[in-house]
Parts: structure tokens; C-alpha cells; sequence
């Protein structure tokens, strides 16, 4: 294939990407609900991530976090009733985000998260940060598949 047409299709595949998953990089967010329990749609997002053959590097208790801190910064009003967030990777992933933008290991590592708001108890939000595209065809069309991966699994979560 020549070099023209390489760059052709490659020009193809980002835009349709980006036409996929336009509306994910106007917003900051990506978040969907499901009314259930917490633990429920905890099993089934660290699930998603896991059957994937992802692992989870970290996983961050932000509502508790907040409730230890709250005194320290003068407040005390309870936002979840459970909040985390989960950190992981996928090489395959990262190395073709960075081989097309070295500048793109700032969107390393991939991040999900979750909570139940002390107000909205019942309803599940999962969600993770709208990674933007940036750089040239292959750093967009890497970036888009990084949003696709994340999008999917929150869309197996809260199923």
C-alpha cells in the first residue's frame, strides 16, 4: 500500500473515530447510572476491567477520604455514601498512544470511577475522564480507542 493511501485510510479511521465518540470530547465527563447496589455495580465494573485482561493497580476511597479529611478543612457535610476510583492500564494501548505522541503518557494511567451520593441513594453513577484528542491521525485514533475501552466498561457496568 502505498504511503499516500496508508495515510488516506489511517485519516478515515480518525474521523470516524472522532464522529464515534464526538460527544465524549465536548464534555469534561463521561458518566452513566444504574439504580442498584453499590456493591453490585462495584462487581461488575472491576469485572469488566479484569475480563479484559486489564489489572487494577489501585483502587481510591474517595468518600472516605473526604470524611476523614472534612473536619480538617471545616466541613463535615457527607457528599457518598461510597466513592472510589480504579486505576489501571493497557499496554498495548498506552504504547500506541505514546509511540504517536510521546507527550500522550500524561494520559497514563487509565482511571474509572464510581459513586452513590448520600442524596441519591439507590442510584449508581460510573464514569471516567474524557481523555482529549490531540496530536496528529495516530495519536487521535489511539486516543479514541482509549475512550472506546473506557466507555465500554462502563457501559458493561451499569448494564
Amino acid at each position: 500500500m502505498s504511503a499516500f493511501l496508508k495515510k488516506l485510510a489511517s485519516t478515515i479511521v480518525v474521523v470516524l473515530g472522532l464522529i464515534a465518540v464526538g460527544t465524549w470530547t465536548a464534555e469534561a465527563f463521561t458518566t452513566r447510572s444504574k439504580a442498584g447496589s453499590y456493591e453490585d455495580v462495584k462487581f461488575d465494573l472491576t469485572n469488566a476491567i479484569i475480563e479484559r485482561g486489564l489489572v487494577i493497580d489501585h483502587t481510591g476511597n474517595v468518600a472516605g477520604m473526604l470524611e476523614r479529611t472534612g473536619a480538617d478543612v471545616g466541613s463535615t457535610k457527607k457528599l457518598y455514601r461510597a466513592a472510589e476510583y480504579f486505576v489501571f492500564c493497557s499496554a498495548k494501548l498506552s504504547r500506541e498512544m505514546m509511540e504517536a505522541d510521546p507527550a500522550n503518557m500524561g494520559l497514563c494511567p487509565f482511571v474509572v470511577f464510581m459513586y452513590e451520593r448520600e442524596d441519591k441513594p439507590g442510584e449508581i453513577v460510573a464514569g471516567f475522564h474524557n481523555p482529549i484528542a490531540r496530536g496528529g491521525p495516530g495519536s487521535e485514533a489511539a486516543i479514541a480507542a482509549v475512550r472506546t475501552l473506557l466507555n465500554d466498561i462502563i457501559i458493561e457496568a451499569t448494564k
